[in-house]
């Protein structure tokens, strides 16, 4: 995944205030696109390829699945790939971001629905994500928190 720079805007009409304004509805709106490209790609790789998904983690990353905590991309590629269902469709509802306490980082939230194959019901979900830059200008799931969501 493409990491896009963050930039601060700069203004020759309208001083400091509009600069930052303006500089802060630019970097909102950077954050938004990466997030929602991180989290197409992500569902994407899960719904028709879950294998692929190890490289998008890092040796340090953790999941926590249900309150279960795997630590390591390795650890994680396993326990998703284990998972008791072969197919399944995820439907993204929400996606909401920030920036992350990690420089250039950025906190993912997710809510959906999980639809698995042969079952009437879909699931709903939530999930977080801490995306961390990366030196080859992209992004790893340093953290990821999955939760079905029962009414």
């Amino acid at each position: 995944m493409q990491m896009l720079p963050l930039r601060t805007a700069t203004s020759t009409t309208g001083g400091a205030r509009m600069d930052k304004d303006q500089g802060t509805r630019e970097m909102e709106e950077q954050l938004e696109m990466v997030a929602k490209a991180f989290v197409d790609h992500y569902y994407n790789l899960f719904d028709t390829n879950r294998a692929a998904l190890a490289c998008l983690y890092d040796q340090t990353s953790m999941l926590s699945f249900e309150g279960q905590k795997i630590l390591g991309a390795d650890e994680i590629a396993r326990k998703l790939s284990q998972l008791p269902f072969e197919q399944c469709k995820h439907s993204i509802s929400t996606v909401d971001c920030q920036p992350s306490p990690f420089v250039g980082g950025i906190l993912v939230f997710v809510t959906g629905n999980l639809h698995l194959a042969g079952e009437e019901h879909q699931l709903r979900f939530s999930q977080l994500f801490q995306l961390i830059p990366t030196q080859q200008a992209s992004f790893f799931v340093q953290n990821d928190i999955f939760r079905l969501n029962y009414c």
